[in-house]
């Protein structure tokens, strides 16, 4: 299994980091209505938190992509997702937002995981520590 980890790491950045690409990809698109949408729930500086939220998915998730930066990357998005699931996942007589905000915790494990151990051999950052 040890010379299959590089690929599993790989793998795993891949898939951690797709939910965040696309969806950093989609507010591009709606502006307006993601706007909106992070005003109604009660997100203080709407309009800021727009662009951080572009920021830190696309920037974080392409990071985390490519395996530069990974740990930090990884920070950023846990942090990032652990006020989505504050801010837009605690109406828990809802089992949909029920499983989201569960969702999100579990996405935080897989990045903090990155964050302990690092984006592995088949990344930026294993090419640069060898």
């Amino acid at each position: 299994m040890q010379s299959l980890s590089p690929y599993f790491s790989f793998v795993g950045r891949i898939l951690l980091s797709f939910m965040f690409v696309m969806s950093g990809a989609q507010k591009l698109g709606a502006h307006d209505a993601t706007v909106q949408y992070i005003a109604s729930s009660g997100m203080p500086l709407p309009a800021l938190a727009y662009i951080g939220a572009v920021i830190i998915e696309l920037g974080g998730g392409l990071l985390l992509l490519v395996g530069y930066q990974a740990r930090l990357a990884a920070l950023a998005l846990s942090l990032f997702t652990l006020l989505a699931a504050v801010f837009f996942h605690t109406n828990f007589a809802d089992q949909t937002q029920t499983i989201m905000f569960m969702k999100n915790f579990t996405i935080i494990g897989g990045l903090l995981m990155v964050a302990a151990h690092g984006a592995g051999g088949l990344s930026i950052d294993g090419r640069r520590a060898s």
